[in-house]
């Protein structure tokens, strides 16, 4: 997509806002539930929780870029989530049941910033993109 034609999204406010808000806020729920449980996940296969922390925090990076797709909205997302990331390593520590890694803080703020990058051009309106496309499918019915 080129910027002329993310132009017309520029200004459009999201028809199902806080759908999308409760979602994000719901998966975001998850990523501290998985974080903290004494029970997480656990996949046999080599660093691969590193991968499952990139992934987690990238995809929660781009959500709610998508829906605060303004740079400065953007950037305090990115912050506030490199923060969590970080946060929930040092709540694994102090509740003894999980084990605090400097590999997973990487991993989750190497996650945030892919996501935020991804999210830099056109990536961030696709939220707007899918509400015009189930709009126009509703309103043809």
């Amino acid at each position: 997509m080129s910027a002329v034609s993310n132009s017309q999204f520029a200004g459009q406010k999201l028809s199902w806002f806080w759908l999308w808000l409760l979602l994000g806020y719901l998966y975001l729920a998850y990523i501290v539930y998985g974080s903290l449980t004494p029970n997480p996940i656990e996949v046999d296969v080599a660093d691969f929780d590193k991968v499952m922390h990139f992934s987690a925090y990238a995809l929660l990076m781009i959500w709610f870029a998508m829906i605060f797709y303004q740079t400065r909205a953007r950037i305090f997302h990115a912050v506030a989530f490199i923060g969590l990331g970080v946060g929930m390593e040092f709540a694994q520590q102090a509740g003894g049941v999980r084990f605090f890694e400097f590999s997973d803080m990487l991993a989750n703020s190497l996650g945030v910033l892919a996501g935020y990058f991804v999210t830099r051009g056109c990536g961030k309106y696709h939220l707007l993109r899918i509400e015009q496309q189930l709009l126009k499918r509703t309103s043809a019915k």
